[in-house]
């Protein structure tokens, strides 16, 4: 299975392969800034499941910190993806991939949250232990 997305302005389209790793909502200052919004929902993808089919020019890169490579479109500012090679993911905003039948399964970096979310999903208060935050969670 795979899903078609796009930029704001369509000038590079993406294909992302298979099933996301996970999907979710970050509380995180980065993503809320970096999204514009109070929390960013995730879709995160092994990282050769997720291939620029078009448009390639037009994407440019900001690297904040090791751990993040945003990439955004150069014609229309619209977010594509976060590359977070340590990690061997790829985080596509889930709106960048119309198709996708987004399914929520955790919150992360709840502990930095400004949008309290009641909604029975695990909140954690930083990452998974596994992708090493402490994997302690925090109240609804």
């Amino acid at each position: 299975m795979s899903h078609a997305g796009s930029c704001f302005c369509g000038a590079v389209t993406l294909v992302v392969s298979g099933a996301p790793e996970a999907m979710g909502y970050c509380h995180c200052r980065s993503c809320r800034s970096w999204s514009g919004g109070p929390v960013n929902a995730f879709s995160l993808w092994k990282a050769g499941m997720v291939e620029i089919v078009s448009g390639a020019e037009n994407v440019a890169t900001y690297q904040k910190t090791p751990l993040s490579e945003r990439q955004y479109c150069r014609q229309c500012g619209g977010h594509l993806l976060t590359n977070h090679r340590p990690l061997g993911l790829v985080d596509v905003f889930a709106a960048t991939i119309p198709t996708l039948d987004f399914v929520p399964a955790v919150h992360v970096n709840y502990a930095e949250t400004v949008l309290p979310m009641r909604d029975g999903l695990p909140k954690l208060r930083d990452f998974p232990a596994e992708l090493g935050g402490s994997g302690e969670t925090v109240a609804e």
